[in-house]
């Protein structure tokens, strides 16, 4: 049930973590949107989660050290000192990462652990290129909105060429009425660092991880990989969002 003043159909405890920046800690069912992507990670097979705080994030540090750790997943935190952009991000969980391989994606999307698997899987970076009709077929999500993700070129041998960034009339007619899309969800390795380090920053001032793995496919010949996915992604960048992601995670199990 609402609470009475609560904005855009949010209650008063959604609307102070959105107010603080903070909607990977809304709360669902009682228990923060982190939770349930924790949990896919860990059915995915994944031990260990590095979230990319900002200094004044405490909230989470203190849930996730002091309230209710994880019992299935070490959770260890980087602290990103302004908000520079995902690229930036990447940078700050540099050490977390070493020479490992990992996968990084939004806090404010929920990946079926299905999805994760697989692309953990791969021999390489890559990524899941999510379908357009997928994304409808299985989603909350509107077709105008689908259009405004980032389009995937990719070529023959399933490697990714391109990736293009609000796509204009132009480009949506070069790919056609299926297309793919990413999600911003990837698997990476310790090759990225230098692109991060060196791509430059976007119109928007920020340093962001898709132009970082433009870079890293263009000026360093990196081989980015792609696999398709037909499947859901439970997306809350928007308010309106919540009650559709509401309803699908009613059914599932939150406990990381």
């Amino acid at each position: 049930m609402q609470k009475p003043g609560a904005p855009d159909g949010l209650t008063p405890e959604q609307a102070a973590m959105a107010h603080a920046g903070l909607k990977a800690m809304m709360p669902f069912g009682g228990r923060p949107f982190l939770d349930y992507v924790l949990r896919a990670i860990a059915d995915a097979g994944g031990r260990d989660a590095c979230l990319i705080v900002g200094p004044e994030h405490t909230i989470v540090h203190e849930y996730y050290t002091r309230e209710r750790p994880p019992t299935r997943l070490r959770v260890t935190f980087a602290v990103q000192p302004e908000p520079r952009g995902t690229a930036d991000a990447v940078l700050a969980a540099e050490s977390f990462a070493g020479a490992d391989p990992f996968i990084v994606m939004n806090s404010d999307n929920y990946y079926p652990a299905a999805v994760l698997r697989e692309l953990a899987a791969l021999d390489g970076p890559g990524l899941p290129a999510f379908s357009r009709q997928g994304l409808i077929r299985h989603t909350h999500i509107e077709p105008q909105r689908v259009r405004d993700y980032a389009v995937l070129r990719i070529a023959a041998d399933g490697t990714l060429d391109d990736i293009v960034e609000k796509p204009d009339d132009a480009a949506m007619a070069a790919v056609g009425d299926e297309f793919f899309v990413s999600m911003n969800c990837w698997r990476l390795d310790a090759g990225i660092f230098e692109a991060c380090r060196r791509v430059p920053p976007s119109p928007r001032g920020e340093l962001e991880l898709p132009n970082a793995v433009r870079f890293a496919i263009h000026e360093l010949h990196h081989r980015v990989r792609t696999f398709p996915v037909y499947a859901s992604v439970l997306d809350l960048s928007h308010r309106s969002d919540i009650p559709a992601v509401a309803r699908e995670l009613a059914s599932l199990p939150a406990e990381p």
